[in-house]
């Protein structure tokens, strides 16, 4: 279905919902529907309609790189803004009403489980809208544990009289993972599969990813956290990362999806820039764009400036050579002095993330007009990447996306090979993982632009693994998500899920590169406003005072949101998180 008629029922939003209103904070309405609705499985599609709307991200705003930004601006190692992440740098405060503990969402979810059963219609025509619900009601109760952490679990529609749901007691994450576990569970079994299902839906596969994504998250946040004051005190995550093996396994040996543009020059970079993903095997679910149905985006802003993104030499230092074997020990590393002499002999994902001299950034000019390359990045803009490395990834140069006011790249919301990911990371966090396993999932990511295979009896030492006190393959695993994932805003929750901030975070300062390779190519005057650190790599928030010494994460604090002052009033039972 195209996302056009996916708006259709966006006037239903107009009364089942109260956006700008806390729903926890707010007597609930006792009856929001009308007497002629509920009366044909049509009414339950255009109520579910409105999820994919309200639910999933649109990235429509004007200075919006879609997901590509998002490893910025949820704060992380491997990507940073102009301005530097308050939140990483323990700069949150307890707001008096808001911050995120918004329930507004849920109220129109469980409502729709309190009415669907007034459509008379047979099981087989409704389940696929009650499986969308628990999917979409799963996807909010996620986000919501990765904020505060417990939470009160709510099925019910709400009345007036119902204050034992609207102010009752957090329940510890385990049984609040459970739950979400086993509406997902019944999600699975309700929809249908790839090919069976409407274009642009929730299909049982995307609920098995987002279901291993779920297990593998709290299955690692149980082992990570223990003994700390976020963990889920008796539960050591075993059984939720089992759930995430036996899920994305089994994802995987349905052979439903496989990985696309294998073997196909600069594939991997191919896949994130595409305007229609019908024919992809790879890409799950997505959004597409219409011009003609007012629905686009602005994206091509970024294609030529960067936007005020920049990659940091942390993230770039952990691709490997072509080798297998990390640039601290291989010889096929030929330094940093260069963009061109970083990306030589590394994995091929490094030059097809970031730009290199040569890499197009406008294509296809009318009127034979020579193509736009990239050169150097472009320091005099104001919206220039703050570390010179800029992202590639993503950035569509064919002109007919930058010359209007509109773009129609495709936006992703699930593709495989995080399921390639999340069942190797499970096997390995669980101490079972096998040369098979490997050879099923991470090798088949490597293949695809040509690295040599992960071999589980012969990995080769990094003096400088991120966490030397973990095994080898756990390191060169987590190590294979970060390059594969770069920029697609999964590298906060996983630093999160592995209780990394003090390792990865604190103290740290985010670097570029190598100032000195375009001394002769921009003015002096321009370099001069970039700082640069003692062995010349620019040090984007070196002036900063707030930034002295790095980031000031408070690991005692900051893994999880404060709950609103307003919330701690209104109901004595939820009690604030650690350190707040």
């Amino acid at each position: 279905m195209r996302l056009s008629k996916i708006l259709l029922f966006i006037s239903l939003l107009w009364f089942l919902t109260s956006c700008n209103k806390d729903f926890l904070n707010r007597s609930p309405q006792s009856d929001i529907s009308s007497a002629d609705y509920w009366q044909s499985t049509n009414d339950l599609k255009l109520y579910a309609n409105n999820y994919y709307n309200t639910m999933l991200p649109s990235y429509t705003n004007y200075f919006d790189v879609g997901y590509f930004g998002e490893d910025a601006n949820e704060g992380s190692d491997n990507m940073i803004g102009q301005a530097y992440n308050t939140g990483l740098n323990g700069e949150t405060v307890v707001p008096s009403s808001g911050g995120g503990w918004n329930w507004s969402q849920l109220r129109d979810l469980n409502y729709f489980m309190a009415n669907y059963q007034r459509v008379n219609a047979p099981w087989s025509q409704v389940k696929q809208y009650v499986g969308e619900t628990l999917f979409f009601r799963s996807m909010f109760y996620f986000n919501m544990l990765k904020f505060f952490g417990d939470l009160p679990w709510i099925t019910q529609s709400l009345t007036v009289t119902d204050t034992s749901n609207l102010y009752g007691v957090r329940l510890p994450r385990h049984n609040v993972v459970d739950s979400i576990l086993n509406d997902l569970d019944s999600a699975i079994s309700y929809l249908p599969s790839r090919g069976s299902s409407e274009p642009f839906r929730v299909d049982k596969q995307v609920a098995m990813l987002f279901e291993s994504r779920v297990a593998l998250y709290e299955g690692t946040w149980e082992k990570y956290h223990q003994g700390d004051p976020f963990g889920a005190p008796g539960h050591q995550g075993t059984a939720f990362l089992e759930k995430a093996a036996a899920v994305s396994e089994a994802l995987i040996n349905s052979g439903v999806q496989s990985l696309d543009n294998v073997g196909v020059e600069d594939g991997y970079w191919k896949l994130f820039n595409q305007t229609d993903y019908s024919n992809s095997n790879e890409i799950m679910l997505w959004r597409k764009y219409d011009v003609s149905a007012g629905v686009a985006t602005h994206w091509y802003l970024y294609v030529p400036i960067g936007l005020e993104y920049g990659i940091t030499k942390n993230l770039v230092d952990d691709y490997l050579c072509t080798d297998g074997k990390p640039i601290s020990i291989s010889s096929l590393y030929k330094g940093d002095d260069s963009l061109d002499l970083l990306a030589a002999n590394r994995d091929p994902r490094l030059g097809q993330t970031i730009y290199l001299p040569g890499d197009p950034i406008t294509t296809n000019k009318p009127n034979g007009a020579p193509n736009v390359l990239f050169q150097i990045p472009d320091f005099q803009n104001s919206a220039h990447p703050p570390t010179g490395y800029e992202l590639f990834k993503g950035m569509d140069p064919d002109y007919s996306q930058q010359s209007t006011d509109f773009s129609t790249q495709a936006l992703i919301y699930f593709r495989y090979a995080e399921c390639l990911l999340n069942f190797a990371e499970a096997k390995a966090e669980l101490g079972i993982i096998t040369q098979s396993d490997l050879d099923k999932s991470i090798n088949l990511l490597r293949a695809r632009v040509n690295m040599p295979p992960l071999e589980l009896n012969d990995i080769p030492f990094d003096p400088h693994w991120e966490f030397p006190n973990l095994s080898p393959i756990i390191n060169e695993v987590r190590r294979e998500r970060r390059v594969e994932l770069a920029c697609e805003g999964f590298r906060h929750d996983d630093i999160m899920r592995w209780a990394a901030a003090g390792k990865l975070i604190v103290g740290q300062t985010p670097l570029g590169a190598k100032m000195n390779q375009w001394a002769s190519l921009v003015p002096s005057t321009t370099l001069s406003q970039y700082p640069v650190n003692a062995q010349g790599y620019i040090d984007p928030y070196k002036n900063i005072s707030q930034m002295a010494g790095g980031y000031h994460f408070d690991v005692n604090r900051d893994y999880l949101l404060p709950i609103p002052l307003n919330q701690l009033t209104l109901n004595p039972k939820i009690k604030q998180n650690p350190g707040w």
